[in-house]
């Protein structure tokens, strides 16, 4: 009779929602179905780019030899083994200890150390120290199992060549007692130092801190609201113990950046670009304004990037076909820059549909970094507007209009070489009058330290872009403020020209 077969365990494998029974199917189809199992342990994100099966690299690259495959060789008395696998561990035959401050000599009756004694154990440094003071220990020669002789010549620092002492420049603030002033100290020389003038020094020093400190407040008003001018509703006053506000130097932060806008002015330099043509940039930005809507990267990363285009722009001479990639470059910058979870690089060559690959995409980043001197800190007009609009206590659709407007105009051309400032500052005018809120108060007027004379030329030259007759290949804008989320600001009804 033939021996009765064990039979296996039934494995049930979850597939999806159904249960499947091994026992059933094949081998073939049972090791397909692990397969399956395997492969949807881990699920990607749809719409992510396919990632390459290559190996994990550092951040800051391979800085050692240590992953790579050499040979090593093991001493085994006196023959040489080659290792294949440098991973395994070797097993080291015998512990070797570093001397310190030895020095070979040859042999000689004067030198040689005494016999050992009866104890076998090797003597210690101190106690060679001890039976002979004057004379230099000499190495002794280290031996394996095997008896194979071993000369290694280490230097090593002693600990105690760095002690520290009382006058030691190693001691912190904590070691230092202030509160004994009674006390005295003595110099390395001898002589004597009352230590209550060193303390009336510190005080002075104190003293001198705090009176900068109190300049510094009353600057900044830091303690008590100065007040704002007669008729302007004081935003800043309202929110004065809000700390999300920072209203207590929020006007010395704008007017910080409106300084600063004077270090990133840019030149008309579609003249000596022979390559490029407005109408190439005007489809670059919007291009770049559908990767800010499909990676949904913050506005400030779509205005910075663009900021760092025309500033490369207007310094170096760009051919066609690395357009593209000086607005990829610059808009994975930005959202280095402004983003909490910026997209990989592989995410960015990918969006580019494979036109270049990761090494030209990082090495036209490093060029665009040292061409602005690593300078990010660029003043961008949707800091100013959202800073104006909130000044003036406007509404979100409201605030969404001027929005649509001041993006709508990062495709002009003619509007590279204004002030940020000023690009907000008529936006929102714009915005006010297309939805007959008001017109420029004294309120914006003290927010934003513009006149409305000072920005009307920009209103008009914004204002007309709107009225041009939208073109297909550049609606990327529009589509996106005609979402019910943006409020549909895009189909809100112009003003002519000449009501502004």
């Amino acid at each position: 009779m033939a021996p009765t077969r064990a039979t296996k365990p039934e494995l049930i494998l979850a597939v999806g929602a159904k249960r499947v029974n091994t026992n059933a199917i094949s081998t073939r189809s049972k090791s397909t179905i692990i397969n399956v199992v395997k492969e949807r342990a881990k699920r990607k994100a749809d719409g992510s780019p396919p990632k390459e099966n290559g190996v994990k690299r550092s951040a800051f690259g391979d800085i050692t030899n240590a992953l790579k495959k050499t040979k090593e060789t093991e001493i085994k008395g006196k023959t040489i083994i080659k290792v294949p696998n440098a991973a395994k561990k070797v097993k080291v035959q015998a512990k070797v200890l570093p001397t310190v401050r030895t020095v070979n000599h040859k042999k000689n009756e004067n030198t040689c150390p005494p016999p050992a004694p009866v104890n076998n154990k090797p003597r210690t440094r101190a106690t060679q120290r001890l039976h002979q003071p004057n004379q230099t220990v000499q190495k002794p020669k280290e031996v394996l199992k095997d008896n194979t002789n071993v000369n290694q010549k280490i230097k090593t620092r002693l600990s105690n060549e760095f002690e520290k002492t009382e006058e030691s420049l190693y001691s912190t603030a904590i070691d230092i007692n202030i509160s004994n002033c009674n006390s005295s100290t003595v110099k390395s020389n001898g002589s004597k130092i009352d230590q209550t003038e060193e303390n009336d020094k510190g005080i002075d020093r104190l003293s001198k801190v705090s009176f900068v400190a109190q300049q510094l407040e009353k600057k900044l008003t830091l303690n008590s609201y100065c007040g704002s001018p007669e008729g302007i509703d004081d935003f800043d006053k309202e929110n004065w113990n809000d700390p999300f506000q920072v209203s207590h130097y929020a006007m010395d932060i704008f007017n910080y950046l409106k300084e600063r806008e004077s270090y990133f002015t840019i030149k008309d330099y579609m003249d000596h670009q022979i390559h490029l043509s407005c109408w190439m940039r005007t489809l670059l930005i919007d291009w770049m304004v559908e990767i800010q809507e499909s990676f949904e990267l913050n506005h400030e990363t779509l205005y910075l990037g663009v900021k760092l285009v025309d500033l490369y722009l207007s310094k170096v001479i760009v051919s066609r076909d690395d357009l593209q990639l000086v607005g990829v470059a610059s808009i994975f910058i930005a959202s280095k820059f402004d983003e909490r979870i910026p997209p990989s690089v592989d995410d960015f060559v990918y969006i580019c549909d494979s036109a270049y690959d990761r090494r030209k995409l990082l090495r036209m980043e490093m060029n665009i970094l040292k061409v602005i001197d690593f300078d990010l800190g660029i003043p961008l007009s949707y800091r100013f507007l959202r800073r104006y609009a909130r000044c003036a206590k406007v509404n979100m659709p409201t605030l969404t209009l001027a929005r649509f407007i001041l993006e709508y105009s990062l495709m002009d051309y003619a509007i590279v070489t204004l002030r940020d400032s000023k690009l907000a500052a008529a936006a929102l005018y714009i915005a006010l009058k297309m939805k007959n809120i008001s017109g420029w108060t004294p309120t914006l007027e003290y927010y934003t330290g513009y006149t409305l004379m000072e920005f009307i030329d920009i209103a008009r030259l914004l204002n007309n872009g709107l009225h041009q007759k939208p073109k297909e290949q550049i609606m990327t804008v529009r589509n996106k403020y005609s979402h019910k989320i943006f409020f549909h600001v895009a189909k809100t009804p112009l003003v002519p020209t000449e009501d502004l």
